[in-house]
């Protein structure tokens, strides 16, 4: 710990803070696990061994590094090394004792931790880079699934086993990827979308050689358009049950269906919001988690006596869970006025990275407010003080995720300044049913927009928002749909700050990843040339002339999901007409996963909207 670091201001320490995610284990070596961390300034994998308590560094990027996976033996460590976060490229590994080894030969690091000793290799040669597509690793360490997505191929999938040449056992144009690898490793669920629809994905069930041995398409057939997702195989020898998220009821839930015999056993859950599932490592229960109106709570559901019974959680935000062979509960847990920590339903904590702890924030307020499509239901932050405040609207990317009870240190950083934060989740976002989070379609942007506005309304008749001082603000969809709010409801907004956005919908349908255009023709209902009309009413081009609020843009040079051509065309637009604007272009993809950049990028917002704030053409 430096000198310097209580200096530092309380919004800065919540970034540098060293967290870590909840680790995932090796089935077959419950003790050894790998996890992300920031603890080194920036988002890395780390490999666990809690027989010893020893961890490693096992990548070192400048751009870092999350994508990772154990295998199920505990032998070893697959991640994904892209190009400064263009998320195209290969799987590498390395032995999850290398660090071990490496101690042995005198090459310990301090505090036990060991860095990654270049013992990295190909995990899948014979396979040319690609997106990812999702990944399987059979029980031996020696043989996997893999998941590619290409704009020349489409989806493909691949079985690969060590010293041999990969053989592709799947191949689509439309979006496909790995859901998971039967315990014995002959059985493999895949998503896919070949109907057309990205949005609500069938299920295959293939053998190694690709023929199929089961499909569940809940698409066809009916009036309305239903989703599956695989939640796992069953993690018993011989077992053909695999653990499915539907929306049959209106909602996502889990089910078991045996894809041998084809039954499907409805477990009925009376629970409101989202539910999904995994299995307990005995395949005799599943560990539930239930997420409803901005929060979520765990349950265990025991399968022979259909019995549910509630996990204890605090009240807030579980970001994941796993069941431990043990019977206990692991979990990441946070609420917006508390740091996140990897709990135990023991009541310990798992994983407390060393270092200075992140200061608190301020606890969320529940707002719902009517709109056009239903209820809307707003998180609030006020800071310290009589308002009305300056009010920022943050507003998640997705579309399909929604904002909840849980600690985030760019809000934070905003009620530091004074300003109160509402966060809306609007139609689009998951955690709601269904129908609001399928309402988007055809009319994209647009009716996410009429949410936050009515949501704007709000804030400003109750006293809670000072309506000259009215920020628009989001990243990726966020930053989307403010630069679309800041040309469609020019008047409604004071400043904007836009973070890798889409800015112009057709060039970006043009140049994004293949799975996007996927999903846009899904939105969109065609492609730009199909439906000219309804990209041209949903891009925030269109009304760019319109925009009069100054306007904060920040863009990843590599970024393939909101690429940089489609976000200079609308600066372009910008400049010709002498707006007040400004460009934060960084070398990086769809985000930062270092910790001084996210800093630096914050840092420029804060500046941003102080400097034009005052000046703003809509104060009283």
């Amino acid at each position: 710990m430096t000198a310097e670091m209580p200096n530092w201001p309380d919004w800065e320490k919540r970034f540098r803070a060293p967290r870590v995610s909840l680790p995932e284990w090796a089935e077959d070596a419950p003790d050894r696990s790998l996890f992300v961390s920031n603890a080194t300034g920036t988002f890395e994998l780390y490999a666990r061994d809690r027989a010893t308590g020893e961890q490693r560094q096992v990548t070192d990027r400048p751009n870092g590094t999350t994508d990772g996976a154990l295998s199920p033996d505990g032998q070893w460590i697959w991640w994904f090394s892209d190009t400064d976060g263009d998320e195209f490229g290969v799987w590498m590994r390395q032995p999850f004792a290398v660090g071990a080894d490496r101690r042995a030969e005198g090459g310990a690091t301090d505090a036990g931790v060991a860095d990654a000793d270049g013992a990295d290799e190909p995990a899948t040669p014979g396979l040319d880079p690609s997106y990812p597509a999702g990944l399987a690793i059979g029980r031996d360490g020696r043989t996997a699934v893999v998941g590619r997505s290409t704009d020349e191929d489409g989806s493909t999938i691949h079985f690969v086993r060590a010293g041999e040449e990969p053989v592709e056992i799947y191949r689509h144009r439309e979006s496909a990827g790995v859901g998971d690898l039967s315990y014995d490793g002959t059985l493999i669920a895949v998503e896919h979308t070949e109907h057309g629809d990205a949005m609500h994905a069938a299920l295959r069930v293939i053998r190694l050689d690709g023929s199929t041995v089961a499909e569940l398409d809940d698409s066809k057939g009916g009036a309305e358009e239903l989703g599956l997702e695989v939640l796992g195989f069953a993690p018993v020898e011989g077992d053909t049950r695999l653990l499915v998220g539907h929306q049959r009821r209106g909602r996502w839930e889990p089910m078991v269906w045996d894809v041998a015999t084809g039954a499907e056993l409805d477990l009925a859950l009376e629970l409101p919001g989202d539910v999904g599932a995994e299995w307990y490592p005995d395949g005799s229960a599943l560990l539930v988690v239930h997420s409803f109106e901005a929060r979520s709570e765990l349950f265990r559901f025991d399968l022979a006596a259909r019995e549910l019974i509630e996990v204890p959680t605090p009240k807030g935000t579980v970001s994941g869970a796993t069941a431990r062979p043990d019977g206990t509960v692991e979990y990441l847990w946070s609420s917006a006025a508390e740091q996140p920590q990897v709990r135990s339903t023991t009541g310990a904590v798992v994983l407390d990275p060393p270092g200075m702890k992140a200061p608190g924030s301020v606890p969320v307020e529940d707002v719902w407010v009517e709109g056009p499509g239903g209820r809307v239901h707003a998180l609030v932050q006020r800071p310290s003080g009589a308002g009305p405040f300056p009010t920022v609207f943050e507003i998640h990317g997705g579309p399909t995720w929604h904002d909840s009870d849980a600690f985030a240190a760019g809000p934070a950083a905003w009620v530091d300044h004074g300003y109160a934060v509402v966060r809306v989740n609007y139609r689009g976002s998951t955690g709601y049913g269904r129908e609001w989070t399928d309402a988007l379609k055809h009319r994209v942007g647009l009716i996410e927009l009429e949410d936050i506005g009515v949501v704007r309304e709000w804030a400003v008749s109750s006293g809670l928002a000072d309506p000259a001082k009215l920020v628009l603000s989001g990243g990726s969809w966020g930053g989307y749909l403010t630069l679309l709010g800041l040309g469609t409801q020019p008047e409604s907004w004071s400043l904007g700050l836009s973070a890798v956005p889409v800015a112009d919908y057709v060039t970006a349908y043009n140049d994004e990843m293949e799975a996007l255009k996927s999903m846009d023709r899904t939105l969109l209902g065609g492609t730009p040339e199909e439906v000219p009309e309804r990209y041209e009413a949903s891009s925030p081009l269109t009304y760019v002339d319109r925009v009069r609020a100054p306007l904060y843009i920040s863009a990843g040079v590599n970024d393939p999901r909101c690429p940089i051509r489609q976000v200079e065309n609308y600066v372009d637009r910008l400049a010709a007409r002498d707006a007040v604007h400004e460009v934060y272009r960084y070398d990086a993809g769809h985000g930062s996963l270092v910790v001084e950049e996210r800093i630096k990028q914050v840092r420029l917002e804060l500046d941003f909207a102080a400097r034009h704030l005052e000046a703003s053409p809509y104060r009283a």
